[in-house]
């Protein structure tokens, strides 16, 4: 549940869901669950519901009135990857020792890094950063 930033005037919500592929998402568009949902929480809401796809990095980024700037989705981040992926490296390559493959290695240390950005860094700095994400104003430039 996206729900507006603390101090905003926006009354607007929104719900993310996530699908393994696209024809899950098409089959639960198209559901008699998801129909008498829509039309059940319908008197609820002042316009129609609106329908927004976000992929890579723009999913880190939710928003009601969009992503930012790419540039500044970009820079955050890099500010996250660049010491994760020095810490993890520190911490998993000895743990693995020198003989281990270098294709387990790699992909040990590409996993964790993915962990640690998506369930602590990125999260933690999307939060930090939010005011220069989104300053007073925003709307949603994708450049």
């Amino acid at each position: 549940m996206l729900v507006p930033p603390p101090g905003s005037q926006s009354t607007e919500f929104g719900i993310l869901r996530t699908f393994a592929n696209e024809h899950d998402r098409d089959a639960f568009y198209e559901s008699p669950l998801f129909k008498a949902w829509q039309e059940r929480s319908s008197p609820l809401a002042d316009d129609e519901w609106e329908y927004r796809q976000l992929h890579g990095l723009e999913a880190w980024f939710r928003s009601p009135g969009g992503p930012p700037a790419r540039w500044k989705m970009a820079s955050l981040t890099w500010i996250a990857v660049w010491p994760i992926s020095m810490a993890v490296q520190a911490l998993l390559i000895p743990l693995l020792g020198q003989s281990a493959p270098h294709l387990v290695v790699a992909g040990a240390v590409s996993g964790a890094i993915v962990v640690v950005l998506t369930w602590v860094a990125m999260p933690l700095l999307v939060k930090v950063a939010y005011r220069w994400l989104y300053p007073p104003g925003h709307s949603s430039p994708s450049s």
